[in-house]
């Protein structure tokens, strides 16, 4: 009885080459569940998990490492799946916040100086040719476009049925491409 814990503690003792097939199962066999354990309670993942703890694995046999004993093997396998581990969940993260960023991110182009000074000769354009229309039509048109009410409330405003309101907005609108011209007015795409 007593020689068989000696000869456990020998073999805790003995140099492991983990590039050693026969000393890579004994490593494999000592460390796999523990690492695995490791692993999950810092991915909360199964199979990440066992990734993880595969691949730690995996770099002690690429490395061709040898251990002074079993224990040794332990604990910088312990290290090599921790360290993975939390890289795997600051990468899960960066990745949700990517992801998170082009779904929810503002899609609108940023508009380059050209674009800006069109936009502003076509508002200066527009406003020129709003002028030139009469003021009933300049009315429904200014509360239509600018103060963004709906045909009733501009009905409502000038004292005219809504059906009248959508006859003046459709009228000022062919007077102002009478006015300014299709061609003529910017319209960013």
């Amino acid at each position: 009885m007593f020689g068989n814990i000696a000869g456990s503690q020998q073999e805790s003792n003995e140099a492991l080459c983990a590039g050693n097939p026969v000393d890579f199962k004994k490593i494999y066999d000592a460390t796999m569940q523990m690492l695995y354990k490791v692993s999950f309670r810092i991915v909360n993942d199964e199979e990440a998990a066992e990734d993880l703890a595969h691949d730690s694995l995996i770099k002690a046999n690429e490395k061709n490492l040898t251990f002074p004993s079993i224990n040794d093997a332990k604990y910088w396998l312990i290290r090599v799946v921790k360290n993975a581990s939390i890289n795997y969940i600051k990468r899960k993260e960066r990745e949700r916040k990517a992801y998170e960023k082009v779904l929810y991110e503002d899609h609108r182009k940023a508009d380059t100086g050209e674009v800006d000074l069109l936009k502003a000769e076509s508002i200066s354009k527009a406003r020129e040719a709003l002028k030139k229309l009469p003021e009933n039509l300049q009315d429904v048109l200014m509360l239509r476009e600018y103060a963004d009410l709906n045909y009733k409330e501009i009905g409502r405003i000038l004292g005219i049925t809504e059906g009248n309101v959508k006859v003046r907005i459709f009228r000022a609108r062919e007077q102002l491409v009478k006015i300014i011209g299709e061609d003529n007015v910017f319209l960013p795409e």
